[in-house]
């Protein structure tokens, strides 16, 4: 009862962090957008039908039912038509789709207002609007980082020992236990013991566990005097690394592979002892690296998200395994906030490092999709703005006449192609989560 109870405070926390961060985004449009003189009527989180709303000065404000994002309503989104100020007749589906966006457009001018439209604003002010709501995301991305590492800190191997193996097996063997005739591990035979913190290494201050790494690695059927720090006191030890079969891993840990897909092995000296993990503070000018990484590896994923969505397809639809790195939907996130919440083995404080992290990686995506520039997304907004600039400016440049906004409305057929890829891109998202959903563990 108390892992169902932890599990779905794992997924409130989760729910009420995505809807404070959409908040945050529309309001990230909607403070300039109202210092600039536009008018908006509406400032909803959600889509949908109305749950609750409230109206204070000229806005409604309000909740929706379905919680995929969030909007505001300014006056004037498009222009309208060039050379007239009705609405035109016209039997087109697509046409008529324009036609109809400029009226809602219009619709939202009240008398008096025309002034006050987002169309009628210079360039650089529509663009601060629209990158508003980004930038609030990269600033809630920041600060929640910034206490993930500064504050929590980040689990990382130390210099202290955490175990020490018994025997010594090659890395492609499938057993994991250690039987009679085995050879005993360097590190057991050198009197290594859990628990004890390496000081140096043939003379040469240990720092971090990875330099203790590479001069053991380096070093086999070598003696190697090592000195560790033992309940305060230096006890001298001397180690002669065995050759030993190991996987070979990337700067990520992950292990590489062969262009057959065979894990690469590489024979390098082996102690049989690893690291103790230990959580450290990390710096703040830790903090602006990690938001740089986190955006490089959501924009990586959104250059090829057409393949991973093809491998999400078919884990969910057939036996293959969901990659842990790809794509997730808002009930796939939801989940594994459930499961992290749920872990009653590691401290609470862990646990809440883990979900603010997660928070801070949603904020990230959330501000690189919305800049991809296609309607109607942020960035389909601000791309319309540069052309319509540039526009203007080779027009002055060359002494023509301005040749006025840029008619976004005849974009609409586009955005509503988008609208529908994203809509089928949730829906296999939502399933493979059902269905196949990415663990944790």
């Amino acid at each position: 009862m108390e892992i169902v109870v932890l599990f779905s405070v794992g997924i409130l926390i989760m729910v009420v962090g995505l809807a404070l961060s959409i908040a945050l985004h529309e309001l990230g449009h909607f403070v300039p957008a109202k210092l600039f003189g536009v008018r908006v009527s509406q400032f909803m989180i959600g889509f949908g039908p109305t749950l609750f709303s409230r109206t204070r000065g000229e806005t409604e404000f309000g909740i929706k039912a379905i919680p995929l994002g969030g909007y505001i309503s300014m006056a004037g989104m498009f222009p309208p038509a060039r050379g007239s100020g009705a609405r035109t007749a016209s039997t087109g589906f697509f046409q008529t789709l324009v036609q109809d966006a400029r009226t809602a457009s219009a619709d939202t001018v009240t008398a008096g207002d025309e002034h006050r439209t987002f169309y009628r604003l210079p360039v650089f002010k529509r663009i601060i609007i629209m990158l508003g709501g980004p930038f609030m995301n990269l600033v809630i991305a920041v600060v929640l980082y910034a206490v993930v590492l500064v504050g929590f800190g980040v689990a990382q191997q130390s210099t202290t020992i955490g175990s020490v193996s018994e025997c010594v097996l090659p890395a492609t063997s499938d057993r994991q236990d250690c039987v009679a005739g085995d050879p005993e591990s360097p590190g057991a035979t050198a009197g290594i013991l859990p628990g004890d913190t390496i000081a140096s290494i043939d003379g040469t201050p240990i720092e971090s566990w990875e330099q203790a790494t590479e001069i053991i690695r380096a070093a086999p059927d070598q003696e190697l005097r090592i000195v560790v720090d033992r309940d305060g006191s230096e006890v001298p030890l001397t180690a002669v690394p065995s050759l030993s079969e190991r996987y070979v891993v990337d700067e990520a840990g992950v292990i590489v592979e062969d262009a057959g897909g065979d894990p690469v092995t590489q024979d390098v000296g082996f102690l049989g002892i690893g690291a103790a993990i230990e959580v450290v503070q990390q710096p703040v000018s830790a903090v602006l690296p990690a938001v740089g990484d986190n955006i490089s590896r959501v924009g990586n994923l959104i250059l090829n998200l057409p393949q991973r969505l093809v491998d999400v397809a078919n884990a969910a639809f057939g036996p293959e395994e969901r990659d842990p790195n790809g794509p997730i939907s808002v009930v796939g996130v939801g989940r594994v906030a459930g499961e992290i919440a749920s872990i009653d083995t590691i401290p609470i404080v862990e646990r809440a490092s883990a979900l603010i992290g997660i928070l801070a990686s949603l904020n990230v995506a959330l501000m690189v999709f919305n800049l991809v520039p296609l309607l109607p997304l942020d960035g389909g907004h601000v791309a319309g703005a540069l052309f319509e600039g540039i526009r203007r400016f080779f027009a002055r440049l060359f002494g023509r006449k301005d040749p006025g906004p840029v008619d976004t409305a005849k974009l609409v057929p586009l955005t509503l192609g988008v609208v529908v890829v994203l809509g089928a891109m949730s829906l296999l998202l939502i399933y493979a989560d059902i269905v196949k959903p990415i663990s944790i563990f």
